[in-house]
């Protein structure tokens, strides 16, 4: 399975909804396809599950990736104690003082 359930942008024939559960789970679109016209003879329900995935799903580049931490306010080398032992820190080799 790959990342995230997006929308596709590229393999889409109304939404992209079919086109991006094929790429999450690493399948031929056409499948996926099939999948919902014979859910829609077996039970009816795919075209209600459709537009709920339709509106659920977010498209392929609404979402951004996780973004990294932001430094932290007083970089490692400032510390003056370790913040778990509260020991003093040797600031030049980065190791506590005895």
């Amino acid at each position: 399975m790959n990342g995230q359930l997006t929308r596709s942008r590229s393999d889409r024939m109304i939404a992209g909804v079919c086109g991006g559960l094929a790429r999450y789970f690493n399948i031929d679109p056409v499948i996926v396809r099939l999948a919902f016209v014979l859910a829609v003879f077996a039970g009816g329900m795919s075209p209600l599950i459709y537009v709920i995935l339709w509106i659920v799903m977010p498209e392929e580049g609404a979402v951004q990736p996780a973004q990294a931490l932001p430094e932290h306010p007083r970089p490692v080398e400032e510390w003056k104690y370790d913040p778990y032992t509260g020991e003093p820190v040797n600031r030049y080799s980065g190791e506590q003082k005895p």
